[in-house]
């Protein structure tokens, strides 16, 4: 088993959000799972720039995290659908100042990006409405 050469510190609470939304596309499939998009293969092809493998084990460390639990339902074929647990709707807001910070900044950061013509969210309601990040949250 791998063990860690530097070992975690959890003082800092960023710390421990970013253990929980660290990685390239967590932040996306909390974003789409509260959209609607639950199921194993609608996330894979919604977020279909990442191998499915790396999307199954994110949502497996979400789930340990308590972030979305995972419903089975019974039956031929097996269909499975994942959702936002209370801790992991805490996280929308969140989210949502990413996204603001990111829309806002996009210029300064990603200078030569040009926007396509249909964006990437286009036919998904927005992640939240009437939001304004306050920098305050609880």
């Amino acid at each position: 088993m791998y063990e860690k050469k530097i070992p975690e510190r959890y003082e800092c609470g960023i710390s421990i959000a970013m253990k929980v939304l660290g990685g390239k596309w967590k932040s996306l499939i909390i974003e789409y799972i509260h959209r609607g998009v639950r199921r194993p293969s609608e996330l894979h092809r919604t977020v279909d720039q990442a191998n499915p493998r790396v999307i199954n084990m994110a949502l497996k460390e979400l789930e340990d995290y308590g972030i979305v639990t995972k419903t089975v339902y019974p039956g031929l074929p097996l269909k499975v659908e994942y959702f936002l647990t209370r801790l992991g709707e805490s996280i929308l807001p969140v989210l949502d100042a990413m996204e603001q910070w990111g829309n806002k900044h996009r210029e300064e950061i990603v200078p030569d990006y040009s926007m396509p013509d249909k964006p990437p969210c286009a036919g998904i309601p927005p992640l939240l409405t009437n939001f304004e990040f306050s920098g305050k949250l609880e």
